[in-house]
């Protein structure tokens, strides 16, 4: 089972790839799910490359088999699994784009705060493992406070709080997918808020938030 590496000094995922223009924009635009980004690369319109949709569950990223996470299978107080959501239907497993990757992180429900308590299924919140500064990977977690890092430039955010920002340079937080139990797995309740890909798209694209 796939879980997100403890403290500092791990390689950055920071996706080589994507550091033109064009293709910084075309990731921004998948994240968003518009249209364009589906034309200009029909692969991005299958099923295994769509974002997350409601009913949705999880699977371990690492996992042999695509078996749907249970609330048992996060630990309680992590590290995060990182996982893959899936069609329960098809049995397809949305790994055709680096942006479906998500966090499950298994928290005290008493410490949640504001709106992440309505996001959580039995005290495990869900966020993007995308760090919205510059796309690389979230993939630290410091086990002693309990808060995820973007081991690229060290922002660091609250699962307890919406993945609000700590510190570091990161100006906005991890997007929050919604969960739910459906017959005892973990599942989407709603798909990640356009509001909070907007602020990504800003964030990958260089263009300032006003709001």
């Amino acid at each position: 089972m796939s879980e997100a590496g403890e403290g500092s000094g791990h390689g950055c995922g920071c996706p080589a790839g994507e550091r033109s223009t064009r293709r910084m924009f075309l990731t921004a635009m998948s994240v968003l799910g518009l249209d364009l980004a589906a034309e200009a690369v029909p692969a991005w319109a299958e099923p295994a490359s769509e974002r997350p949709k409601e009913g949705d569950v999880f699977v371990a990223i690492d996992a042999d088999k695509p078996d749907a996470l249970e609330p048992k299978d996060v630990p309680v107080g992590g590290p995060p699994v990182l996982a893959w959501p899936m069609d329960p239907p098809s049995n397809t497993v949305r790994k055709e784009s680096r942006l479906n990757k998500v966090l499950l992180v298994h928290l005290d429900p008493s410490t949640l705060v504001g709106p992440t308590k309505d996001r959580a299924a039995e005290g495990i919140v869900a966020y993007s493992a995308i760090c919205p500064h510059a796309g690389c990977e979230v993939n630290g977690w410091l086990a002693d406070q309990q808060i995820l890092e973007c081991s690229c430039h060290y922002s660091h955010y609250n699962p307890r709080e919406a993945a609000a920002v700590i510190d570091g340079p990161a100006t906005r937080s991890l997007a929050a997918l919604p969960l739910k139990i459906v017959e005892g797995k973990l599942a989407v309740a709603k798909p990640f808020t356009p509001e909070r890909f907007r602020d990504v798209l800003g964030q990958l694209l260089g263009v300032p938030n006003h709001a």
